[in-house]
């Protein structure tokens, strides 16, 4: 279940989010059906002051599901993040493919986003060797053990992603 899952990692601010939109879109066009996981290492809060739902969470809920026609949001109470391998497998099982943002602790299959001019280094080939890295989509030329990806042509990170990735789960 695991294996059908590919991580963006990058320091912020270079242009991830901007990435997955783009892949996401090109893959969906695609047929594929498409499931998103997105690292926060910040609190957040989805629920706001003044909601029922927030106000049910606030009396002692430890789980509130909000559902409506058109979709649903899980609000759920736990003390550690859950394992990335969980959080696969309770809510993804619908989809070809996870893509997430972030999580460059897991040993998720990794594409490290590389911006010249944000990032002169490498998370995943710098001080550290993260051999679960696959390519690097950047918007210069480098030479690496990995596949070089052009981040301008999320078409060709989406050809990658759907031959190494979902294409090797079939």
């Amino acid at each position: 279940m695991i294996g059908k899952a590919v991580s963006f990692v990058a320091k912020s601010g270079t242009g991830k989010t901007t990435l997955l939109e783009q892949v996401i879109a090109e893959l969906k066009q695609r047929g594929y059906r498409i499931g998103a996981i997105k690292h926060d290492a910040h609190q957040f809060e989805i629920d706001h002051p003044g909601k029922d739902s927030h106000r049910l969470t606030k009396a002692g809920a430890d789980t509130m599901l909000i559902s409506s026609p058109e979709k649903l949001a899980l609000v759920k109470q736990h003390s550690a993040s859950p394992p990335i391998e969980e959080l696969i497998s309770t809510y993804f099982s619908d989809v070809d493919l996870i893509l997430t943002e972030g999580l460059k602790k897991s040993g998720l299959p990794k594409i490290e986003v590389h911006r010249a001019e944000r990032s002169p280094t490498l998370l995943c080939r710098g001080e550290e060797h993260d051999p679960s890295l696959i390519a690097v989509a950047s918007d210069e030329p480098l030479e690496l053990d990995v596949p070089v990806l052009d981040l301008n042509n999320p078409a060709a990170v989406a050809d990658f992603v759907e031959k190494q990735i979902i294409r090797k789960q079939i």
